[in-house]
């Protein structure tokens, strides 16, 4: 009767052994929680309760990144995620009951219209539409052109402003896509939103349970920052209260191989491991800590993907200059279709991920960062 009743849904349902998994529930936690820059409170509170038993010490920066300290003696290690995802915020309410939006983070244009998202409202969520123009309307000569941002509008299903206010919606408030987990039709390659960058934190909750148990000889900072979508916001402010000696980023890559892309923009492949960013518009990583990286990754059988992406930044940059500056890296479980509704990544690329930053923390003691930082010709 199950069965017959999920094909007749023509949904993909979760068996009993998925659904045991406590992994894939995190992952699914983390990915559907609405958390825009600056709004980051959802995801907060799903890291905070796992981070603080772990923790030897837990505190938040000024804009309300969350730095959890563990260990209390040798290198200075920041562990760095980003909490905020791509959304928006309430620009203005027309008469005639649409919204518009402001844009956070670098969406492109033809990602915005005629999708599904959720206003975060004083009275709870809030669904929506981004309006399109019909391509019974549309003259030919515009049926293949672009839809520019400010040629979208919010449909609530409101008529009038005041429908509008009546819902509990007004100009400042956060707007999320509408987009739900799935593990596409069971292959490991789970669909979902904001895998930039809560990937990155899944990778930093179960790098810390583990580290937790097999000990390390750091004092590792695990830090979930704010803002980084818009300028890399909380990544500064946490490190100048950390002073990391080594700064590893760890984020959603970008990959090539979805059809179409041209070989010299990216060259990870989904399922084919974690990758190591050599160059990215923002930073440079330090050259003998990608060494490190590369033969830690052997020593533990992880593959490892390299690559140069431009038109990407990440946290590593501001844990880069910081406080004096320092050796930083980023690492990346490889994502296709960021900074849209809908990307997807690969399960065994995240745990495989996981091995590494673990091998890799366990590995960076006095004398490896000593070496590391060390710049004499």
């Amino acid at each position: 009767m199950r069965k017959s009743i999920c094909a007749a849904l023509l949904l993909g349902c979760t068996s009993p052994a998925l659904a045991a998994d406590p992994t894939e529930a995190l992952l699914r936690e983390l990915s559907e929680a609405p958390g825009p820059s600056g709004f980051e409170e959802a995801v907060r509170a799903i890291m905070v309760p796992r981070m603080k038993p772990l923790a030897d010490d837990l505190r938040y920066d000024g804009l309300g990144s969350v730095i959890a300290r563990q260990g209390s003696s040798g290198p200075r290690i920041m562990l760095d995620a980003h909490m905020d995802e791509l959304g928006g915020v309430l620009r203005r309410v027309t008469p005639d009951g649409f919204v518009s939006m402001q844009m956070l983070g670098g969406w492109l244009d033809q990602a915005l219209a005629g999708q599904r998202w959720v206003i975060i409202g004083s009275k709870g969520p809030v669904h929506a539409v981004s309006s399109i123009r019909d391509i019974h309307l549309a003259p030919a000569e515009e049926r293949g052109a672009l839809i520019k941002r400010d040629q979208v509008f919010l449909d609530v299903g409101a008529r009038t402003a005041g429908e509008v206010a009546a819902l509990g919606i007004a100009p400042g408030d956060p707007v999320v896509p509408d987009s739900g987990f799935q593990d596409l039709n069971g292959t490991g390659n789970y669909a979902g939103k904001a895998w930039d960058d809560r990937v990155g934190c899944a990778v930093l909750l179960l790098a810390m349970e583990r580290l937790k148990q097999l000990g390390h000889p750091n004092q590792i900072f695990f830090v979930a920052t704010v803002q980084e979508e818009i300028g890399l916001r909380g990544a500064r402010a946490s490190s100048a209260i950390v002073h990391p000696d080594i700064g590893i980023a760890i984020e959603g890559g970008v990959t090539g191989d979805s059809g179409g892309a041209h070989p010299e923009e990216s060259q990870v492949r989904l399922g084919a491991g974690p990758g190591v960013f050599l160059f990215d518009s923002s930073a440079l990583p330090n050259r003998k800590l990608v060494a490190l990286i590369r033969k830690v990754a052997a020593d533990a059988g992880v593959p490892l993907q390299v690559d140069l992406v431009q038109g990407y930044g990440d946290d590593s940059a501001e844990m880069q200059t910081v406080g004096g500056g320092a050796p930083t890296v980023n690492l990346v479980v490889p994502a296709r279709y960021t900074h849209v509704h809908t990307g997807v990544i690969n399960r065994r690329d995240f745990d495989r991920t996981v091995d590494l930053v673990v091998a890799l923390l366990r590995r960076l003691d006095a004398r490896t960062v000593a070496e590391l930082r060390d710049f004499t010709p």
